[in-house]
């Protein structure tokens, strides 16, 4: 793994580490999304004490995500308080980071999945009726790309 900035990669130790929880995962970063630009936009909910853009080691692409860390928790629920969040033109979703290995396992903020490959005859109820076998099913739409229906 790569960061904007750094060279250093992390450690086993690291990725161990306990939950901190002045630090903050931010997802849907826009390919633009410079460690800088995270900086600025985050500054303004609290004192940052470390921001890194993910970027692949290979092509040193952005990978679409980052982590923020806060001196304080303060930043952090500053950030949680306010609903939606934009950076260089796109909706970002900024969480509280955990350890790969402390990653909660029953704690799910979306309950939303992405079904590809319908076939055009596929109808919502056909969706609906296979889904209810898991749960209730609170909303269901198909959409298709307007080339495959020509």
């Amino acid at each position: 793994m790569d960061t904007e900035g750094s060279q250093s990669s992390l450690s086993s130790s690291a990725q161990d580490s306990p939950h901190d929880p002045c630090k903050m995962f931010i997802g849907g970063l826009s390919w633009q999304t410079t460690q800088e630009g995270l900086n600025e936009y985050f500054c303004k909910f609290g004192e940052v004490k470390d921001c890194m853009v993910m970027r692949d080691p290979v092509t040193k692409r952005s990978r679409g995500f980052g982590f923020v860390t806060y001196l304080d928790q303060t930043g952090v629920d500053n950030v949680l308080a306010q609903n939606r969040h934009e950076l260089d033109s796109k909706t970002i979703d900024p969480k509280v980071a955990f350890p790969r290995r402390a990653q909660p396992k029953l704690v799910t903020r979306t309950k939303k999945i992405f079904v590809g490959g319908l076939s055009v005859n596929t109808t919502i109820e056909d969706v609906k009726q296979y889904f209810d076998q898991f749960g209730k099913v609170s909303l269901c739409f198909i959409s298709f790309c307007c080339r495959c229906l020509t």
